[in-house]
């Protein structure tokens, strides 16, 4: 059973997916990915990828899911931080392929909630989610970069406690999926639901680009999904512990990470840097 829901969630059943359509793959996927390439190698070719972020945009999540781990066959990974909509993509990928892979970027400075979730998560679908954690502990971190690093410098803290380990969890595969929204950020809002990842080099899926927050909360409830407890005391957007705070009536639900700050990316989604 999912986890107790709060007077601020959604109580309505979310609303039927449309039946699956059966999408027709366009291409072998033949050969591993080097670890240095760029679009040109891909094993879609730019115009196909082209083809299906403009061919899946009308699609439904589930729908955009089944063409891509079916085109990708094994080398397709989801990445999650366990908010709201990596719940549903987990749902929705499980149902699809139980043999999906799914990863964590585990900064060492999660919320108990977050753990305490992560292993409901698993324990609920029988699975194992990879877990990266960064090439430093945060006792190093302290040593080699002086304390409270997020506070004097958070994207440095975001370099080496998720761009660092996000390379290495993207290794050996041609495509990941994310759980980004357009309207999350305005880095977001051109998201593709399938693009070319110029920083990452491989193919890019954002199944959930056109929802919206209550589109997802929808699925979540509707299918009696377990989520973070801290969603139900105003944590809309919920990351690290030093970096996230809840948010008021009225603010933007990005508003409580890195709060008094121009920054509202932690740098995994972007052109090199961390958005700020």
């Amino acid at each position: 059973m999912g986890t107790a829901i709060g007077s601020g969630r959604f109580s309505a059943i979310a609303e039927a997916l449309s039946p699956l359509v059966q999408l027709t793959r366009q291409s072998p996927m033949n050969s591993p990915r080097s670890s240095v390439y760029d679009a040109s190698c891909s094993p879609l070719p730019n115009d196909v990828i082209q083809e299906a972020g403009d061919r899946l945009e009308d699609r439904t999540p589930r729908e955009i899911l089944t063409w891509a781990l079916k085109e990708f066959e094994g080398r397709l990974t989801l990445a999650t931080g366990f908010g709201a909509e990596g719940i549903a993509l987990i749902d929705m990928a499980i149902k699809i392929d139980r043999a999906v892979d799914i990863f964590s970027l585990d900064t060492g400075f999660f919320f108990p909630e977050t753990y305490e979730l992560w292993d409901q998560v698993e324990s609920r679908y029988g699975i194992k989610i990879r877990r990266l954690t960064p090439s430093v502990s945060p006792d190093e971190q302290d040593i080699q970069h002086g304390p409270r690093l997020w506070e004097r410098s958070p994207d440095q803290c975001c370099a080496i406690r998720k761009i660092e380990p996000l390379g290495r969890a993207l290794e050996g595969y041609d495509g990941w999926i994310t759980a980004i929204r357009r309207d999350q950020t305005r880095a977001r809002e051109n998201s593709k639901v399938v693009e070319w990842d110029s920083r990452w080099n491989l193919v890019k899926v954002n199944p959930l680009a056109k929802w919206t927050s209550r589109d997802v909360w929808r699925y979540v409830i509707g299918n009696d999904l377990s989520y973070n407890p801290l969603h139900d005391a105003g944590y809309a957007s919920i990351g690290c512990v030093h970096c996230t705070r809840a948010v008021s009536a009225g603010e933007d639900p990005r508003a409580g990470r890195w709060a008094g700050r121009h920054k509202t990316e932690c740098g995994l989604h972007g052109d090199g840097a961390p958005v700020a």
